[in-house]
Parts: C-alpha cells; sequence; structure tokens
C-alpha cells in the first residue's frame, strides 16, 4: 500500500469509519496524518494507521505540492478538492 500527500482516503475504522480525508503528512510506513477540513482540521490532522484506510487513486495535486513543499494549505481547500472529487473516487482494492 503505497500512499502520497494529497491522496483522497476513506476512512474503514474507528469513529471516523466512512468518511473521505486527505493524506496531508507521513509519519513512517504504518502511520499518516489525515484532514478533512471540518473535523481534522490542517493545523490538528488526525493520525491514523495506513492499514484502517481505504486508499483510493485519487490525488490532489495542488494539495500534494503544497504540503511537500512547506506552503500553507486552508481548510477550504481541502473542503472544496473533497466536494469536487467525492462522486467520481476509485477505490483501490
Amino acid at each position: 500500500m503505497n500512499v502520497v500527500l494529497g491522496q483522497v482516503v476513506y476512512s474503514k475504522a474507528g469513529r471516523d469509519d466512512g468518511k473521505i480525508f486527505i493524506i496531508t503528512g507521513l509519519i513512517d510506513t504504518k502511520y499518516a496524518y489525515i484532514s478533512d477540513g471540518d473535523l481534522r482540521r490542517v493545523e490538528n490532522p488526525k493520525k491514523k494507521k495506513i492499514k484502517h484506510l481505504v486508499i483510493t487513486k485519487d490525488i490532489i495535486d495542488s494539495i500534494a505540492q503544497k504540503v511537500s513543499t512547506d506552503i500553507r494549505v486552508t481548510n477550504a481547500e481541502i473542503r472544496k478538492a473533497l466536494v469536487e472529487i467525492k462522486n467520481t473516487i476509485e477505490i483501490d482494492e
């Protein structure tokens, strides 16, 4: 399971089960930081095990580029990207 910054994921475990997020940070091969711009804001991302995420093939390039170069990403940008992509997601099984 390779995950990259800016990748769209679904949670499949925990109280956020079924919710959509974007990967905003990678800790190691087991953990990632995820944000949705609403309950889990960029300033306080959720630390989540990668095995508890459903990985999609969709990557938000603008957000990935900003996160990787330490440019500030706003919560509104994340919310907008998730709304636009929510209906066109391909789940990588």
